[in-house]
């Protein structure tokens, strides 16, 4: 959008807009590293389609992701980008604001990744004492994150997959949600390798599938969309 496309929407009444976090890093030889930044985009897209009043900010790409040297977590792994908590929160904040000035009143943040969840919270609850007495509102929709990590594993679960395929990182749950949102980011190829930590896969991706995927889309943007509408309707 242009600036100009941008006031235009909230001089209609886009009253509110998202910031869509992902992050970096690897997941195995068979998802791309940006798995996250291409999820938490397409996603937030299908959100506030949904929603009606709201716009996409760019995706917040760079996140911690664990210490760099020495490497620790995915960061043993080349590919994976991380940046400290400070910057990572400093460059939350600095965007809420931003947003604010240019007249949005509902700033909603929401988080593909399980690591940096409780700092999502603490960005969101320091602009609001920042900004009590105002009509804006920072909003982190923990709801997102939940749908793919609890309602998602235990649909999976009724689907015959076992707990060690569903896996918590680039396992079955992980990469039917990518062949779901974009295929192009998944190796297919590499599928029947695609398991076991030493490769990064915690889970086993070989029965993983765009259907499967899809009941998961459904779930988080379908949770997300209550969880803002009911967030934007609490009083403050």
């Amino acid at each position: 959008m242009t600036w100009t496309e941008v006031r235009d929407a909230l001089g209609a009444g886009t009253t509110t807009v998202i910031i869509p976090v992902g992050g970096t890093e690897q997941s195995g030889p068979h998802l791309a590293l940006g798995k996250h930044n291409v999820r938490v985009k397409v996603l937030a897209g299908r959100i506030a389609t949904a929603l009606g009043d709201t716009l996409v900010a760019p995706v917040l790409a760079y996140v911690p992701e664990g210490n760099i040297s020495p490497p620790t977590e995915h960061m043993r792994f080349p590919g994976t980008i991380s940046v400290p908590v400070s910057a990572f929160k400093g460059t939350l904040d600095g965007a809420a604001r931003s947003l604010r000035q240019a007249g949005f009143t509902h700033i909603v943040l929401i988080g593909d990744h399980g690591g940096y969840q409780a700092q999502l919270k603490d960005v969101a609850d320091q602009l609001n004492r920042a900004w009590a007495g105002t009509s804006a509102r920072a909003h982190y929709i923990a709801a997102y994150y939940r749908a793919s990590d609890v309602a998602y594993t235990k649909l999976l679960r009724t689907q015959g997959l076992s707990e060690a395929e569903i896996g918590q990182h680039a396992g079955a749950a992980d990469t039917s949600l990518q062949l779901a949102v974009d295929p192009s980011t998944v190796r297919s190829d590499r599928l029947e390798a695609a398991h076991g930590a030493d490769i990064g896969v915690l889970g086993d991706a070989r029965r993983s599938s765009a259907v499967l995927g899809q009941s998961g889309v459904d779930l988080i943007v379908n949770d997300t969309v209550a969880a803002i509408r009911k967030a934007r309707l609490e009083k403050h």
